[in-house]
């Protein structure tokens, strides 16, 4: 555990003293059967969505709690795991005076979100087999240094991080360690919500836009510690999620089965993915996946790119990230998909 971690010294002042925005829905969300709710000019008159949605998302929470084993009180919600981290950065971040660290290639929203915030971004990138490195991350860190992001399965590069160095990283690093789980169902490596409590800097976020299907609905989940959660729930919009996102959520949450056949079945065509895309000549290596899609190297990723999009396929050109050059990631779709961009691979030259 990291014995020196005090969240006092990582929050910005202004936040340590803000006053949330309170609702009638917080204040007496234990006794709303038989409420009159005349204190936030809604229309009266029904439509289903006519009221504010429960701004804690308390059904969504205990469902999750079951689902994960954790706390609903050490969960928070977000509109995409983009507002999530944009939440972290507002309130870890001092504007144009403290610093970020990611690990390139590597999620782009960090940066971006970095930018928005004017926070510094200090880019430690990962070693030639795509793992952090360790020593120069800690070296590079220092008092203004608020938060480590690491993305594990990564995308674009779809390993995971060895957990041992995950572990140190938590222990040394003396600000948050975020740890972007957003593909994780698709790994048969652990999540780190099982050690949630051992590490109090610790916030996972993962989302309900890959593995379960609801890009659309636009669905983040941040995990952390009762401290951590409490300031993030502090300075979040107050209705952030709507009723009708919280509603489909729930529903796909109680379907668990559907879920996990759905993953196997894109586990399954992964590996049939990534064998034809061995045996195609102009492509010179296949990386291995912890998630639903696939990075491989190619002689030409600018022409191989073209050439799939006049084919009416577009994946992603990711040959100007570090580590990346001439390497296209290919998303893991239907069988019928997969085996369409395999027919059209082939075709090229």
């Amino acid at each position: 555990m990291n014995s020196n971690f005090n969240i006092n010294n990582l929050l910005r002042d202004n936040i340590k003293s803000i006053k949330p925005y309170s609702s009638a829905r917080d204040e007496y969300k234990d006794t709303t059967d038989g409420m009159i709710f005349l204190d936030a000019n809604e229309n009266p008159f029904s439509t289903d969505v006519n009221r504010y949605p429960d701004p804690q998302q308390t059904a969504l929470k205990e469902r999750l709690s079951e689902l994960k084993g954790v706390s609903t009180q050490q969960i928070l919600l977000g509109n995409g795991s983009d507002e999530v981290l944009d939440l972290i950065f507002r309130a870890f971040c001092e504007p144009n005076r403290e610093n970020i660290i990611t690990l390139p290639p590597t999620y782009g929203m960090y940066n971006v979100l970095a930018n928005i915030n004017a926070i510094n971004t200090i880019e430690i990138p990962l070693t030639s087999n795509f793992q952090p490195d360790v020593d120069e991350i800690l070296r590079a860190a220092h008092s203004h240094t608020k938060v480590l992001f690491l993305c594990s399965p990564n995308n674009p590069t779809a390993n995971s991080f060895n957990a041992d160095a995950i572990a140190y990283l938590i222990e040394e690093f003396q600000g948050i360690v975020v740890i972007d789980e957003a593909y994780i169902d698709f790994s048969k490596k652990e999540s780190w919500l099982s050690r949630l409590n051992d590490f109090p800097n610790i916030i996972i976020t993962q989302t309900l836009s890959k593995a379960y299907g609801l890009a659309g609905i636009r669905l983040g989940i941040c995990y952390a510690s009762v401290e951590i959660i409490s300031v993030l729930n502090t300075i979040k919009p107050p209705y952030n999620i709507n009723q009708l996102t919280q509603e489909r959520a729930l529903e796909r949450l109680n379907a668990e089965d559907t879920v996990a056949k759905e993953i196997r079945k894109i586990v399954k065509q992964r590996k049939t993915l990534r064998k034809a895309l061995k045996s195609i000549d102009y492509i010179e290596k296949v990386y291995a996946s912890d998630a639903n899609f696939i990075l491989a190297k190619v002689d030409d990723a600018n022409k191989r790119y073209q050439q799939l999009v006049e084919k009416g396929i577009v994946v992603r050109n990711r040959t100007k990230q570090p580590l990346c050059e001439n390497c296209l990631r290919f998303s893991v779709g239907t069988k019928a998909e997969n085996e369409k961009l395999i027919q059209t691979l082939m075709q090229l030259s």
